[in-house]
């Protein structure tokens, strides 16, 4: 149970991905336990290679775990067959990328509504209409992705991931292909849904300013959650990955001509992100 005694969205126990074998095994996530509350935008951050998009495939039941268990909406994924894991992907849970993913031959409309057609589940039109007006979409119904920006592109992704209702919603890098008014867009309809519908949200970022939306931001280091910052800010969310990068730069330093440590690596850590916080 989490600490407000509900119950998890869901549960890692000693997760654990491994690619390859012998000496070029590689260990994408190394034995997580976790548990994500319901009813909150949770970001996950780490440099590349650290497991993020991983952890995320093994809790959406995208990849299957090596070793440990995944709980999610409470079901154990590790005891349910390829076609139960299919139908619960169609049904409870949803994908946002930061490709768009939309059938170019589809107008918005059919595209939205695409899941609960292979679902064979009927369209519950209030439910539609209420998330194409929040997302704006209501006069590019019937335009196809070719006619629409980046942007409208994306909500129509969004849509289509909240139509079936599902129990979560997985993002990986979803403002990556979005410039910042785009962004900042998308952003506040995703904490719009989690503060006024009530949808729990997962998203994977590399951007301060995406993450600093979140109610709770995870931290992967080497296939380990290595910190958990709750209420984030772009301020604090800097302040950690700026730590991330001296650790780094102490770990590997060189000395230059004077024997000082460079530091050109935390530099990099703390540009400006490209998208625009939430007021905290």
């Amino acid at each position: 149970m989490t600490p407000d005694g509900a119950a998890p969205i869901a549960t890692t126990t000693g997760l654990t991905k491994v690619y390859g074998k012998g000496e070029a095994a590689v260990h994408a996530l190394a034995g997580i336990d976790l548990e994500l509350r319901a009813g909150e935008l949770t970001a996950i951050m780490g440099p590349s290679g650290s497991g993020k998009s991983t952890l995320m495939h093994c809790l959406a039941g995208l990849d299957t775990p090596t070793a440990g268990t995944v709980w999610l909406a409470g079901q154990d994924l590790g005891s349910m067959s390829d076609r139960a894991l299919t139908a619960m992907r169609r049904t409870k849970v949803g994908f946002v990328f930061q490709a768009f993913n939309l059938v170019a031959t589809l107008t918005a409309e059919e595209n939205i509504v695409l899941p609960l057609q292979l679902a064979h589940a009927k369209v519950d039109t209030e439910w539609f209409d209420q998330i194409v007006d929040v997302l704006g979409l209501a006069s590019r119904l019937k335009h196809r992705p070719s006619q629409l920006s980046g942007g409208q592109q994306q909500r129509v992704a969004c849509a289509r991931a909240m139509v079936t209702k599902p129990v979560v919603i997985f993002g990986d890098e979803p403002t990556g292909n979005l410039d910042t008014a785009a962004s900042r867009d998308l952003l506040g309809f995703l904490r719009h849904s989690v503060d006024e519908l009530g949808q729990s949200l997962v998203v994977v970022t590399h951007d301060p300013g995406t993450a600093a939306f979140a109610d709770r931001v995870l931290f992967l280091s080497d296939g380990k959650v290595v910190d958990d910052l709750a209420n984030p800010t772009q301020a604090t969310i800097l302040a950690r990955l700026r730590t991330d990068a001296t650790d780094a730069n102490t770990d590997h330093a060189h000395p230059d001509a004077t024997g000082a440590a460079t530091g050109a690596d935390a530099d990099a850590a703390t540009q400006a992100p490209t998208t625009v916080a939430r007021e905290q």
